[in-house]
């Protein structure tokens, strides 16, 4: 797992604070367009406490658990298929509220699935993902 710096393609060190920064800047980049609130927010993270949530908007330079990182790391993922399946659309955003019969989903949405809390819920959702886009 890496996270990929914006102004280069290089891996981060993903103990360093700059990779904490950066993960928590697309982090929150995210949730806004997913038009996600506090609490899909924390349960997200790993059910962190809200003034940990509130600290992590302040976009510190902060090295993050590693639990944390590979959550973020699946968002990332996630949101890199939905772009190339859906491109620059409302419905790139929109897809993850949407209910969806097809296995692992049997009518929750993809959000829905991510905030059962596990990391493993967030995997599955970048998974199937990842065999639409083939």
């Amino acid at each position: 797992m890496s996270l990929a710096s914006p102004s280069n393609s290089a891996p981060l060190d993903l103990d360093s604070a700059h990779a904490g920064h950066v993960a928590l800047k697309f982090f929150f980049n995210l949730m806004e367009k997913w038009n996600c609130s506090v609490e899909e927010q924390t349960v997200l993270l790993g059910s962190i406490g809200r003034s940990t949530l509130y600290k992590y908007r302040q976009l510190p330079e902060i090295r993050l658990p590693r639990d944390t990182l590979e959550r973020v790391s699946y968002l990332m993922g996630i949101h890199k298929s939905l772009r190339i399946l859906f491109g620059d659309k409302p419905s790139t955003y929109e897809w993850i509220r949407k209910a969806n019969s097809e296995a692992p989903f049997n009518g929750l949405s993809a959000l829905q699935l991510m905030l059962a809390g596990s990391v493993m819920d967030i995997a599955v959702v970048r998974r199937y993902l990842d065999g639409v886009r083939g």
